[in-house]
């Protein structure tokens, strides 16, 4: 367990009622899928990319804010339906590659099973969430817990890392910021989660640990460790 996550929930002014996790890289193991695709896709417009340029280049980021990065790199405007055509495409592929990360239903269930709420949210599509959830078998268990930055685009608001999407969920809950703990495996997403006023953990079974520390997130090496430490924390 991680005594400095244990030591960050412990020190909350606050009780912990609500548990938000990111979706891919948490739970879904599809960043590797989806920066593949990607970096298919923007090679083809004239951008030599590895997928693993790609996942370092736009972690946690959506389809509609890579597209102004996309455009400056390859010094011109995309056709209208350009990212459209990718969230099709990520729809199709996920809905046959996608797979969870080791622990991540457990993990749902056992927050469940501490007495927590608990809530999803997720910079990409909503198309793209119920696929890769069905692929995996989890749609039933996160009916109505997910929630897609669209959601938050479609009233005038923006998606990580502006914290309108977490707003958005603990407002689902009816919870305060303060109450909440995010989970998240970017600094995109943490910096979402920071700027909402909310604890956040740092996934970090393979990553850089001291960077995402950096940014004030608490690092955890394993979703398994969670459940113990939202205890702790209770």
């Amino acid at each position: 367990m991680s005594m400095a996550a244990l030591t960050l929930l412990q020190g909350r002014s606050q009780p912990l009622r609500l548990v938000i996790y990111d979706c891919d890289g948490v739970l879904i193991d599809s960043e590797p899928v989806a920066s593949r695709v990607c970096a298919e896709e923007i090679s083809a417009l004239g951008w030599p990319m590895t997928a693993a340029e790609c996942h370092a280049q736009f972690l946690g980021m959506s389809l509609s804010d890579m597209r102004p990065v996309i455009e400056a790199g390859i010094g011109r405007i995309l056709p209208a339906d350009w990212v459209r055509g990718l969230a099709a495409r990520l729809v199709d592929v996920l809905a046959q590659e996608a797979t969870t990360v080791d622990g991540a239903e457990a993990t749902l269930r056992a927050t469940t099973a501490l007495g927590l709420d608990w809530r999803i949210a997720s910079n990409s599509g909503p198309a793209e969430l119920t696929a890769k959830f069905a692929r995996v078998g989890l749609s039933d268990l996160v009916l109505g817990r997910v929630h897609s930055a669209n959601e938050v685009i479609s009233r005038g608001g923006r998606g990580k890392p502006a914290p309108d999407l977490f707003l958005a969920a603990a407002a689902a809950s009816r919870v305060s910021p303060a109450e909440c703990v995010v989970v998240e495996d970017s600094a995109t997403g943490i910096r979402g989660a920071l700027a909402a006023g909310m604890t956040c953990l740092a996934f970090t079974p393979h990553g850089d640990m001291a960077g995402l520390a950096a940014l004030g997130a608490a690092p955890v090496r394993s979703l398994y460790d969670l459940p113990a430490l939202f205890g702790a924390a209770l």
